[in-house]
């Protein structure tokens, strides 16, 4: 671009460094007068240009950029400008239409806040007592789906308590409560369609609960029997169901975000009725597939729900020590993408706030974030003693002051659609299909050694063949090493 310039127009571009006047869009020179003349609010709020052979070339390096919608087209010159013009001074230019958006000018240094004294304020419904904040009818809510709500809260809970112990007792290796989120996994999946895809973590399995998996696939999965439908491949809690659409668990942090863009823009180019939702903890916010999955899907315009879980721990390491700014949901403003700030432990909220979310990200083909504070009252997993690094009143306090599933129960029995006979006769029905469930995942063969190879190559390569071989041969020679019921 300089070397047109200096070749066309040599004498008027010299000619327009002499008089300071700015040229948009110009060679920039280094000289020392205009170095000084950058500093005037003149040459800030001044456009003089002088003729250019073709502009045609000229547009060509800003030519109009289009993101979906939106679309922003370079300003348009004349090329009759007479050369007397070139001293007279042109009309203030108060704002530019650069590539990406109009920008006005301002003479003053105005840095944005790099923090913000009030934060951003939380979506609520019920307080902690149970009482509705807004008029019961705005609520999209039925009573069938309110008690299914709490039902599978109740059962999420039993659930996490009775696995724990099977883990103490050393009957599954590992295993990881949502002790505190149980509103977050029920609401949020309750607002959503079979048809959309979930990208969970590890801490969603109240998604599956709601989704139809049963209590015996959960047992299958943890045993890692021969039912697991992932052929006991993947640690306990790393759940997954093709049918039910609920990608399987991966351990690594936040790699399911990425995998959620791809798949919403997928939906959106068969022009599917359908978005996808990614769920990750505050932590998974500090890894570049978060940046990078929300920044493609604002521009790719694609259908997903970012939902995090902002429990204020990511295992030992808080909040605090991760972010300076207000938490997630600033974030999302920073790439253009619609967020909200709701209370986790409120399940009314979620349930509105995913449901509006999702009419929102498949009718204006958008992403949405969500970023739900709550707390996680048990430990980050088995392996997890959180009382070494937080201190154990903190914990009980938001175990019972902002219990979730308490705070739900209330507001479901003041409709009368609840009452304590109901909730024991429920939470023994589920202890028992739990117990039954579990003895009989432990009687099951393992997967058969076989199911470690195949899944993946069409011909299995030579060294996975050699590495089948001598697992089979080591098995044989330490059985005490490994489950009697494995099938060689």
């Amino acid at each position: 671009m300089a070397t047109f310039f200096l070749s066309k127009s040599h004498k008027l571009i010299m000619h327009n460094l002499k008089s300071t006047k700015l040229l948009t869009f110009g060679v920039t020179n280094h000289t020392s007068s205009v170095a000084n003349s950058l500093l005037s609010s003149h040459f800030l709020h001044t456009r003089s240009r002088p003729p250019l052979p073709n502009d045609a070339g000229f547009s060509r390096c800003f030519a109009t950029v289009s993101s979906g919608r939106r679309s922003h087209t370079a300003v348009s010159f004349s090329d009759d400008v007479d050369q007397d013009q070139l001293s007279t001074e042109a009309p203030l230019q108060q704002e530019l239409n650069f590539p990406g958006g109009k920008v006005k000018f301002t003479p003053n240094k105005l840095f944005t806040s790099g923090s913000s004294a009030e934060r951003t304020q939380c979506y609520r419904v019920l307080n902690e007592n149970g009482q509705l904040l807004i008029d019961s009818d705005s609520l999209k809510i039925s009573k069938e789906v309110a008690v299914k709500m709490y039902r599978d809260m109740v059962t999420l809970q039993v659930m996490d308590t009775i696995f724990y112990e099977a883990q103490r007792q050393g009957r599954i290796s590992f295993y990881l409560t949502t002790i505190g989120e149980e509103a977050i996994n029920i609401a949020s999946a309750a607002a959503l369609s079979h048809n959309d895809f979930v990208f969970p973590q590890y801490r969603e399995p109240g998604v599956l609960l709601w989704r139809g998996f049963t209590l015996q696939e959960f047992a299958n999965q943890l045993f890692g029997n021969k039912y697991d439908q992932g052929k006991g491949r993947q640690m306990p809690i790393h759940y997954g169901s093709k049918k039910l659409n609920y990608i399987t668990v991966s351990s690594t942090v936040a790699t399911q975000i990425p995998h959620a863009v791809g798949a919403a823009y997928s939906l959106k180019m068969e022009k599917q009725d359908a978005c996808t939702i990614t769920y990750f903890g505050d932590g998974g916010s500090s890894t570049g597939d978060f940046h990078a999955g929300l920044n493609f899907s604002a521009v790719m315009e694609a259908p997903v729900i970012f939902f995090c879980r902002n429990n204020g721990w990511a295992i030992s390491t808080p909040i605090t020590d991760q972010l300076r700014s207000d938490g997630i949901v600033v974030r999302g403003k920073a790439y253009g993408i619609p967020s909200i700030r709701v209370d986790g432990n409120d399940a009314l909220a979620i349930y509105s706030a995913v449901y509006e979310a999702r009419k929102l990200a498949i009718e204006k083909q958008t992403p949405v974030l969500i970023e739900a504070l709550t707390y996680r009252a048990g430990h980050h997993s088995t392996s997890d003693d959180s009382t070494k690094y937080r201190p154990a009143d903190e914990i009980e306090w938001w175990r019972d002051g902002q219990n979730p599933v308490k705070r739900f129960r209330t507001w479901v029995e003041n409709n009368g659609w609840w009452n304590d006979q109901v909730e024991s006769e429920h939470r023994s029905n589920i202890r028992k299909q739990l117990s039954q469930a579990i003895q009989a995942a432990e009687r099951v063969e393992k997967p058969p050694v076989a199911d470690m190879f195949n899944d993946v190559y069409d011909v299995l390569p030579k060294n996975l063949n050699e590495q089948e071989v001598s697992l089979r041969e080591h098995v044989k020679k330490h059985p005490q090493e490994y489950p009697s019921n494995v099938a060689v």
